[in-house]
């Protein structure tokens, strides 16, 4: 790595479960980072890979390339009547593209976005229109695709039948392309024109990045949410404990696959308990939770945006119980570490079950790596060693692999990677029992919850 450049770049909140992104502030953030990364790097750039968050949407011109709406962040839950309007399709709909009904995706959230601006434009996955913006032309690839619920697992081509259940155009949409190739020129990050190479969406960047070639080996991304994601190899996986499917990369017309579950609220949940006051920043997780041994009883289940897999409850809220006037602000850290830490717990399992491979080893990225104490009770509850990346960026790591094999596609892939070599392994400090007892508490502390939450 010659060079790292990151900007904040904070979404707007609103009424409904909304959740949105400047598209010109999105852009100039992508910009202003680049140009200064490479201006730090000090040497010719050959190639770029962009990754992107895929579920978010936008409507934009494509003459122009002028963005007419906001970015609906994948976050974002306004799409859920749209979701309860078609919701005799949702089995069709799964069985195409693999993908539960959830206003998450982001077929749901381009319908909503039509029909709340029903003339004009084009609706698409925001790196379509981010490429535009670069090149002057728009394709998607087909692991951000996956994303979309539009697309046909088995063929990675658009489904017109999806496209048709949500009222969509299939002529309207993006080529679908691998994640490597040649996809355009751009001179907007100075200098002379370079090629853009490399397309992936974030989360497979990671996983990319992360090594995990093989079925069975996956990684967790702790950044505003927390991401598992498995490989799952080359046929089409048909999950039944709640993870989803999806494509990992697809590389000279050949797919991979995986499986992923979401914590919908890992960072974003930090940064909740800083809003409020109980920690100064993200930084402060170890130094609060350190000052108590355990959380004295308390339970919180960090649904503050819905509660991901493996029970894909959407509708479901967040949850804090055991609470006392001895409740401290090192209960509630830990409570939270705790909370997020057996949600990844639970989708770890259901990848050993459904992959029918036992997760060995869980290779980690992200911001909040940085917490011991989340990555110490992250190997805790799962009862395997924990290995934590070199850089937490993998996103971008994975991003410039594709971009290198876009420019040269008869490389291997362990050829394009760094040999993963973790800087820090946490082991197991507790029991198998304590773990399952811990894992317990948990769990009866989502089906209360559930329980009380009217779907």
């Amino acid at each position: 790595m010659l060079a790292s450049v990151e900007l904040p770049l904070r979404p707007t909140y609103g009424p409904g479960g909304a959740v949105e992104q400047d598209p010109r502030e999105l852009l100039d953030s992508v910009l202003a980072a680049g140009r200064a990364a490479v201006r730090q790097a000090g040497e010719p750039v050959v190639g770029i890979g962009l990754a992107n968050q895929g579920e978010s949407v936008l409507v934009w011109d494509p003459a122009t390339g002028k963005a007419m709406s906001p970015i609906v962040v994948w976050q974002d839950r306004r799409a859920a009547a749209t979701c309860e309007r078609i919701s005799a399709q949702a089995g069709r709909l799964e069985q195409i593209s693999g993908l539960a009904l959830d206003p998450y995706f982001a077929a749901p959230k381009m319908r909503w976005l039509r029909e709340s601006m029903p003339v004009g434009g084009v609706v698409t996955t925001s790196d379509a229109w981010m490429v535009h913006a670069l090149t002057g032309s728009a394709v998607t690839d087909a692991s951000t695709a996956s994303r979309t619920m539009l697309l046909d697992l088995e063929t990675t081509q658009w489904s017109t039948e999806a496209v048709e259940i949500f009222e969509l155009t299939v002529d309207l949409l993006p080529p679908v392309v691998d994640c490597a190739g040649q996809f355009g020129e751009t001179d907007l990050f100075g200098g002379r024109p370079i090629p853009l190479t490399g397309l992936v969406v974030d989360q497979q960047s990671a996983l990319f990045a992360d090594s995990c070639l093989s079925a069975g080996e996956a990684k967790c991304t702790y950044g505003t949410g927390a991401f598992l994601l498995a490989n799952s190899g080359d046929s089409v996986p048909r999950p039944k404990s709640g993870l989803t499917p999806s494509v990992a990369w697809r590389l000279n017309g050949v797919s991979t696959y995986c499986l992923d579950g979401q914590v919908f609220t890992a960072a974003s949940a930090v940064r909740w308990l800083v809003d409020l006051g109980v920690i100064k920043s993200a930084e402060d997780l170890d130094q609060v939770g350190s000052q108590v041994p355990d959380t004295a009883g308390v339970v919180f289940v960090p649904a503050l945006a819905g509660l991901g897999a493996p029970w894909g409850r959407p509708d479901a809220l967040a949850n804090l119980t055991g609470l006392s006037l001895g409740t401290s602000a090192g209960h509630l850290v830990r409570a939270l570490i705790e909370g997020i830490a057996a949600q990844v717990a639970e989708m770890a399992a259901a990848v050993s079950q459904d992959v029918g491979v036992p997760v060995m080893t869980l290779r980690v990225d992200g911001g909040l790596t940085q917490s011991a104490l989340l990555m110490q009770r992250q190997a805790d509850l799962l009862q395997i060693p924990v290995e934590v990346g070199a850089s937490p960026h993998a996103t971008a790591l994975g991003a410039a692999a594709f971009a290198r094999l876009g420019l040269d596609p008869n490389l291997a892939l362990t050829a394009v990677l760094e040999p993963w070599e973790p800087t820090r392994t946490y082991l197991p400090q507790i029991s198998a029992d304590e773990a399952a007892t811990r894992r317990a508490a948990f769990n009866t502390a989502v089906s209360r919850l559930l329980e009380s939450t009217v779907k």
